[in-house]
């Protein structure tokens, strides 16, 4: 039996966290499912996740309009924290901050240390610049001046006390971010053996539409005419 976190970033139940989960897990639309969705596109029973072999598997269960993990449809898939789940009209992210945030450490020390996969051995125990921190690996850089995590960046707090027109603007502007940013999610291509993702050239102006758009709206805010 393995604990798993589900995160649900997408999709009628997004902003859903399952944290700590046992193995094995179904997803569906039905009851009985430990993840029951609300989405007419999920199957009843869609997928099951196990372990196996000290591996987290996931089976998609000839579900009507398949699965896709990091953009390819799958049927069997070993799933690897920060693996991303397209189910129905739902996207889950598979693994928490802690666990994305070691994986992303361990990828960090082989290309310090120019070393291969069977060269270095993870730790159980995460560094202080690992699994603590998923901020530091988020933004860490190989420029030492950036590799401080006191430059980490941190989710901000929602202000207070916003009137019902000013909640819905700032819904609104959050919501045009979140589309915008599914489109370029499920347009990824993920290479597992080199461990990067590539966007297609229509994609990667469109990150660069969308960084111009947010440098516009932040401006709006701070000099308002």
């Amino acid at each position: 039996m393995a604990i798993v976190t589900l995160r649900i970033i997408d999709g009628a139940d997004r902003g859903t966290i399952y944290d700590s989960l046992e193995t094995p897990i179904t997803i569906g639309r039905e009851e009985g499912n430990v993840l029951q969705l609300k989405d007419e596109r999920v199957s009843r029973f869609h997928v099951k996740i196990q372990e196996d072999q000290d591996k987290i598997v996931l089976t998609d269960l000839e579900s009507t309009n398949g699965t896709r993990v990091n953009g390819e449809d799958i049927h069997l898939r070993i799933l690897r924290h920060g693996d991303l789940l397209q189910i129905g009209r739902s996207v889950v992210l598979y693994g928490s901050e802690n666990e994305i945030a070691d994986r992303l450490a361990l990828l960090r020390q082989r290309k310090q240390a120019k070393l291969g996969d069977g060269d270095l051995k993870k730790t159980s125990e995460p560094g202080p610049e690992s699994a603590s921190s998923l901020e530091f690996e988020l933004n860490w850089n190989e420029e030492e001046d950036l590799q401080a995590t006191i430059y980490s960046i941190y989710p901000p707090d929602l202000p207070d006390r916003l009137s019902p027109a000013q909640a819905a603007q700032l819904a609104e502007i959050l919501e045009y971010i979140h589309i915008r940013i599914r489109h370029l999610l499920l347009a990824v291509s993920v290479h597992d053996h080199s461990e990067k993702v590539t966007l297609e050239m229509r994609e990667w102006q469109n990150l660069l539409d969308l960084q111009a758009r947010i440098s516009t709206l932040l401006r709006n805010i701070s000099e308002p005419e």
